[in-house]
């Protein structure tokens, strides 16, 4: 016996992606936080983890928000950790031998985090195709 069922609601909405102002917002408290526990722990001369823990989080607050809070994203989180976790300490400063690798590894990370989201959740909204039990 064949029993038919509406799809009425079809796929669930994708969800929709943080605000940019509150992923920026998110990502410069972050990365104050992670400096500061490097700073706690004595850890500040090696910047490659905290280069790493700051990928992460802009990785993270990618697949939360849009591809247009990336930039943001990459560049307070190298703000942080340069003018905190650099010398001279209080000074934004440009050393060419390491801040535009450090830039394009956070803006990687960003884009990477973005892209992966928006995949995620367009996989998972086209997956949850429900049938609608009302009677007809």
């Amino acid at each position: 016996m064949v029993e038919w069922r509406w799809i009425g609601r079809g796929a669930r909405q994708v969800p929709q992606p943080w605000a940019t102002p509150l992923i920026w917002t998110v990502a410069y408290a972050g990365a104050f936080a992670v400096v500061a526990l490097f700073d706690v722990l004595g850890l500040l001369d090696r910047t490659g983890f905290a280069l790493l823990l700051l990928s992460l989080l802009a990785g993270l607050l990618g697949m939360r928000g849009r591809f247009t809070a990336a930039p943001g994203t990459a560049l307070l989180c190298w703000a942080c950790l340069n003018v905190l976790g650099t010398e001279p300490t209080g000074e934004i400063s440009w050393a060419t031998h390491r801040d535009p690798g450090w830039m394009a590894c956070l803006l990687a990370a960003a884009v990477v985090g973005t892209v992966a989201g928006r995949i995620l959740h367009a996989r998972a909204a086209y997956r949850r195709v429900t049938p609608f039990d009302e009677p007809l």
